[in-house]
């Protein structure tokens, strides 16, 4: 029952996250069509198991009258004859009534532990899976010290588990201080796999990743997370203030740290429009914002935490032109003693870039700045053309 409970309500769920696209395909019907499988099979097997229900009841009561019945007629007679005191007949009765609750708890503990087990077995799985992510013995611990000197990839190739293929192969590269790295390629090239590879999300399958010369997987996490400002592919934010999801990134910042990140990520002009301004509300995963404002906060909340690498997972692609420009200037600006990484889909957000690593099949096809791959890398010029016209680019 419990199996088919949670079948029930894992249709459920996706009809209510996938209500738009349903509705764009037209298949209300066949969404329908496939909860009324779902509940249609758990109501049988809900059925069958309160039939049973419903026998198995009057049969334990019926067994349980009728033996206080026995114990009645025979123990009076044993009064009557004097061979029995009322005493002993109360508590044989007593004892018989014990034994039969006893047997009728039994009787729904039989029911119930299936479905019990069943959610068992799955919290279990949960509580005894082991992160292959982990911090360093203590003794290989190493200490972060300040300044941040170089981001340095070497010879780094990964493999998601189970996969036949490695994702990325030999991959080198070095970032510096105050240098903007952009990552470009063609979907499912490995450029989120590779900036994913840093806060350490995956370890990698080969060669190291380095900063200030130090393997990160030396770092202790927290040390690890500390040096990293991440805004991922899907931003998200959590249920509450404004100020509350920007302070995630630093507890103790002031008003002045806030306003100061909603600036430089552009989102000061509509936060101020809001009616509580920086403390106004925002409902769960950001579903109150659009698509912009939440990565725009999302950058906000990493530019506080002024970390020594930024991580942009496409971050800016639901900005329009001119906002993604105006915040790429300030976050030069902001970005001074720290490494910033890039992974972009549109090639007028890497133009600018110090140096931009083209993908391709999880390999480096090139380095470079746009006008040197231009001229040397044959899959970044497909890109940029697939994009823009060879006269605008002209």
């Amino acid at each position: 029952v419990q199996i088919k409970t949670d079948r029930q309500n894992l249709v459920l769920r996706e009809k209510l996250s996938g209500v738009r696209v349903i509705r764009a395909f037209v298949k209300n019907a066949y969404e329908e069509a496939r909860f009324e499988t779902a509940n249609l099979d758990l109501t049988q097997t809900s059925l069958s198991v309160h039939r049973m229900m419903v026998f198995l009841m009057p049969s334990i009561m019926l067994l349980m009258n009728t033996a206080a019945l026995f114990i009645y007629w025979f123990g009076a007679q044993r009064i009557d004859s004097g061979e029995m005191q009322i005493g002993n007949l109360t508590a044989f009765l007593a004892y018989i009534m014990l034994i039969l609750f006893a047997v009728m708890m039994a009787s729904m503990l039989f029911i119930m532990l299936p479905r019990a087990l069943a959610s068992a077995e799955r919290i279990n799985a949960v509580l005894e899976m082991e992160s292959s992510v982990t911090d360093p013995n203590e003794a290989d611990q190493a200490d972060y010290h300040p300044p941040f000197s170089s981001l340095r990839f070497e010879d780094v190739s990964f493999r998601y588990p189970g996969a036949e293929e490695a994702i990325l192969e030999n991959v080198s590269f070095e970032v510096r201080p105050a240098e903007t790295v952009a990552i470009l390629g063609s979907t499912g090239c490995g450029k989120s796999t590779l900036v994913n590879l840093i806060p350490r999300f995956y370890d990698v399958s080969g060669g190291s990743i380095r900063i200030n010369d130090t393997d990160i997987r030396h770092f202790s996490l927290k040390v690890l997370y500390d040096l990293i400002g991440f805004v991922p592919q899907k931003a998200f934010l959590f249920r509450g203030s404004i100020a509350d999801n920007l302070r995630y990134g630093k507890e103790d910042a002031s008003d002045e740290e806030l306003w100061e990140a909603l600036r430089i990520a552009q989102a000061e002009d509509f936060v101020r429009e809001m009616p509580d301004r920086e403390l106004s509300e925002i409902t769960q995963g950001g579903s109150n914002v659009s698509g912009g404002q939440r990565q725009r906060l999302s950058i906000a909340r990493a530019l506080i935490k002024n970390p020594a690498v930024y991580i942009f997972d496409d971050s800016f692609s639901a900005l329009d032109y001119k906002t993604a420009a105006a915040l790429r200037k300030a976050l030069r600006e902001k970005t001074t003693g720290s490494a910033v990484l890039i992974v972009a889909q549109r090639v007028s957000t890497v133009l600018h870039a110090d140096r931009i690593i083209v993908l391709e099949n999880g390999r480096i096809e090139g380095i470079g700045s746009h006008e040197e791959l231009m001229k040397t890398c044959a899959v970044y010029k497909e890109i940029v053309l697939s994009q823009v016209s060879q006269e605008e680019i002209s």
